[in-house]
């Protein structure tokens, strides 16, 4: 199976960012993480993330930069991981895709569980350069 690309929201609010819990009907149920999804075939990464963003909680952001690129712990997909602020408007969830939102500190973020290998790398190496 070819890997698949994928984009990862680092949806920032002053000094923190949102992290989702993952709802009951998809893989991987109850993890933490940053809002992630599917890139659709001739869909940019820009046009990802603001699509994946407003389905999945229903805010409108612009994205900033891609400040990193990762895989997936069992290979399937390349994660390009994007900057975006979202200054303003409600959290809306999908409750199909996410079960729980929270505004996360860093270090907050490294204390919920379960989540995945490697977005605890990018909290705890990637996100405090930035």
């Amino acid at each position: 199976m070819p890997q698949r690309e994928a984009i990862v929201a680092v949806l920032r609010r002053a000094d923190r960012v949102l992290a989702i819990r993952r709802g009951p009907t998809v893989s991987r149920p109850g993890y933490w993480q940053p809002l992630s999804g599917k890139i659709e075939p001739g869909e940019t990464q820009e046009q990802a993330l603001v699509r994946e963003v407003h389905e999945e909680v229903g805010l409108t952001v612009s994205p900033g930069a891609k400040v990193w690129q990762s895989e997936t712990d069992d290979g399937h997909f390349r994660l390009h991981w994007w900057t975006a602020d979202a200054n303003s408007g409600e959290v809306v969830p999908d409750p199909v895709e996410v079960a729980e939102t929270r505004w996360v500190t860093p270090q907050e973020f490294l204390a919920l569980t379960p989540v995945f290998e490697g977005d605890r790398e990018f909290f705890e190496r990637i996100l405090p350069t930035l």
